[in-house]
């Protein structure tokens, strides 16, 4: 009995320290540490379901990607987003180091709920690019947006939001019902920019790839390689069979 007890006590000291130990270890990441694993668990999550996934056509022809993970959006007679993720465009060398972003916008109406919701921004064409490469810009106003197609397979409405300089996507886990990002201001996080890369770099230093990437965005930039490839095989496969 002795011998049980004391196994127990074993068995409950360890799996406290072990807590301890996976407490203090979160608690040492940064907050854009553990943002770019909560961009990659999105991206992942959407791109997972056919159904509902980003067309694999936009996804090949896209020149940049950014993740909002928890973007809150709250209305109470006036409305107003905000959250924080990571952006990265595409480069001769491969997807660029992620360049942390903050946004934020309001809009003003007779509303009333609240909404948390992880939102994906895909930048087609040069134009869309250069916004984003810009210290900020502005949804509706410097760079225009529509909601992006459905799907894997989408075909009727791709070739038409391929012309979009952004296509918005957005995951609701919220009450408040759709999304209108116009007057959203898209920019640089210069806090997070100098914890991630240790010092301030211009955003369009990074998005055309003169920067290493930073261990930390190995997570982020491994799913969004495997996603694009797979993305671009399932796009040419479609290019190419008979119809």
């Amino acid at each position: 009995m002795k011998a049980s007890k004391y196994a127990v006590a074993l068995f409950s000291m360890t799996l406290v320290f072990a807590t301890m130990t996976w407490a203090v270890d979160d608690k040492d990441r940064s907050d854009i540490e553990k943002r770019i694993d909560k961009s990659a668990t999105v991206l992942s999550e959407v791109m997972s379901t056919p159904d509902h996934a980003i067309p694999d056509k936009i996804i090949d022809h896209a020149n940049c990607i950014a993740v909002i993970p928890s973007l809150v959006k709250i209305a109470i007679g006036f409305g107003g987003e905000r959250g924080k993720g990571v952006a990265t465009c595409r480069t001769e060398h491969g997807w660029s180091a992620p360049l942390p972003i903050d946004v934020t916008g309001g809009s003003w109406g007779l509303q009333l709920g609240g909404q948390a919701i992880d939102l994906v921004l895909v930048f087609m064409g040069d134009r869309g690019m250069e916004h984003l490469m810009h210290d900020h810009f502005k949804i509706g106003g410097d760079a225009s947006a529509a909601a992006g197609p459905v799907g894997r397979a989408a075909a009727a409405d791709t070739d038409a939001a391929m012309k979009d300089e952004i296509l918005t996507y957005s995951r609701a886990r919220g009450l408040f019902a759709g999304i209108d990002l116009s007057g959203t201001v898209v920019k640089q996080d210069e806090d997070e920019t100098r914890i991630l890369f240790g010092k301030m770099i211009k955003a369009d230093d990074i998005l055309r790839g003169r920067i290493a990437p930073p261990p930390a965005s190995e997570p982020f930039l491994s799913v969004l390689r495997e996603v694009s490839d797979q993305a671009r095989e399932r796009d040419q496969a479609a290019n190419t069979s008979p119809r």
